[in-house]
């Protein structure tokens, strides 16, 4: 039996590898820093993956084709028929996949975002704590909870899905994330220059760092 060769562009482009793998590491150090009071972690991870997502989101309109919401954002009519196993099969995500990328970077932000916020009311305060009135930022105390915990879920949803399409349906999603490509697994037309990505992540990191040094510091007790 002859080996498919793989040929072509890729699915997945680099930049697209390196926010999902990044944000792999930053989770696990998050979860890892906040479990063992190590703030100074924990806020940096926060900050990384902010930066991430909102560059995410921005390339998800000025990316590579396959990496555009407009490519694997789907009706509702277009989930229902997946789920019913009809409709052409896709390279990218499927329809239900595809959503299920903007809810994990929806709740990955809202995770981020409500951080800047928060405070443990003794070691530690985000950088936006005095930004805020009393009642929003405790708001942003059970967003950081509830997204947290609606993050874990999601995850763990989607490791299932991965492995279930990788191992019982035999979709090389694990290779095409790792390589960019796989067997089967092909872009179609050439990936977006990663120069752009990298200019992208540049302008959202100085944004945030301009947000957080114009914030208000607490008022010193004499």
């Amino acid at each position: 039996m002859k080996t498919p060769t793989v040929t072509g562009y890729p699915l997945w482009d680099l930049p697209t590898r390196i926010f999902h793998w990044s944000l792999v590491v930053c989770l696990v150090l998050a979860w890892w820093s906040a479990e063992n009071d190590n703030y100074s972690l924990h806020e940096w991870t926060g900050y990384t993956i902010i930066v991430l997502v909102v560059s995410r989101i921005a390339w998800g309109f000025f990316g590579s084709r396959h990496s555009r919401f407009r490519d694997f954002l789907a009706g509702p009519g277009v989930v229902v028929n997946y789920i019913r196993g009809k409709g052409p099969k896709r390279v990218g995500h499927n329809p239900l996949g595809g959503w299920s990328v903007l809810a994990l970077l929806a709740l990955l932000l809202m995770q981020g975002v409500s951080g800047l916020f928060n405070s443990d009311d003794v070691l530690f305060s985000g950088p936006l704590y005095y930004a805020a009135e009393g009642s929003f930022r405790d708001t942003m105390g059970v967003v950081h909870d509830v997204a947290f915990n609606a993050l874990l879920g999601l995850v763990a949803l989607h490791i299932l899905a991965v492995l279930y399409h990788q191992f019982y349906r035999g979709e090389k999603l694990i290779q095409a994330m790792l390589r960019g490509r796989a067997a089967d697994r092909e872009g179609e037309t050439a990936p977006t220059t990663a120069w752009l990505a990298l200019a992208i992540l540049a302008v959202v990191a100085l944004c945030l760092w301009w947000t957080i040094s114009r914030a208000p510091q607490p008022v010193p007790v004499w």
